[in-house]
């Protein structure tokens, strides 16, 4: 298990578990980020990293993914 930002560009993972404080994981599961959820990172911009999930881009900022293992 590794978290999100170590993740190769362009490769699909599996989302192993969310970390964080409660309404920290509440707020990344309402963006699609659940544990057996398929997510794929686009590209690392400056401070974000940006993935697709659930059919959606979405950017998250590094320290939310972090918290996000794969």
């Amino acid at each position: 298990m590794m978290p999100l930002t170590l993740a190769n560009i362009g490769e699909e993972n599996m989302i192993r578990r969310v970390g964080g404080k409660q309404e920290v994981k509440k707020h990344l599961e309402d963006l699609g980020f659940v544990a057996g959820s398929r997510v794929t990172v686009i590209s690392m911009l400056g401070g974000n990293v940006i993935v697709n999930v659930k059919e959606s881009r979405v950017a998250v900022s590094r320290e939310m993914a972090q918290k996000i293992m794969v």
